[in-house]
């Protein structure tokens, strides 16, 4: 199993980042490797909401994410199948001076071995997770990111499009697709 935990200060009250997160649909807004995300279940998010999601990387795949817990304002909980990895997530939140202190960890059960890569695989994940909660936080603050010195505007953010890959991230996709 691959586990791991990245944490970042956001200048948005938990509420806030809360409501942005518990929404799946917003993750291709600072997830370079989804394409699209949509509800599949009807009615407002809550514990059992299931999403499909199409990711692009590191190869092409359609994933089925559900909202396994929800604490308003403190914690939400999801589940699935990502790649070759049975996922669970989970977003803690907790109110720090004006902000929000973001954990966010990762258990990955990869459903072949992995052995030697594993270890490297993990490594490689955490890091572009990093970096994905780095445009999170620069898409919520409406602040400048690292990429291009412009605020990053919502509506034109895009994994195909605007916000550059980062280069540490998942540098070699063939050895994931040997899987």
């Amino acid at each position: 199993m691959i586990r791991f935990a990245n944490t970042i200060d956001i200048a948005l009250e938990p509420s806030a980042v809360y409501a942005y997160l518990a929404d799946l649909e917003h993750t291709p807004e600072w997830n370079w490797a989804i394409a699209t995300t949509e509800k599949v279940t009807p009615g407002p998010v809550g514990v059992g909401t299931r999403f499909r999601q199409t990711r692009s990387v590191p190869r092409p795949g359609v994933e089925t994410l559900q909202i396994t817990g929800l604490e308003p304002h403190r914690r939400i909980d999801v589940t699935g199948r990502l790649g070759p990895f049975v996922v669970r997530l989970s977003y803690e939140l907790a109110a720090i001076g004006l902000g929000t202190r973001l954990t966010n960890t990762a258990e990955l059960e990869p459903s072949v071995p992995l052995g030697f890569v594993g270890g490297l695989l993990g490594g490689r994940i955490r890091t572009a997770v990093a970096e994905n909660l780095g445009v999170l936080k620069a898409v919520l603050e409406g602040t400048p990111d690292d990429h291009d010195g412009r605020a990053p505007d919502r509506a034109r953010i895009h994994p195909h499009t605007e916000l550059p890959r980062p280069s540490s991230a998942l540098a070699d996709p063939d050895t994931m697709a040997r899987w």
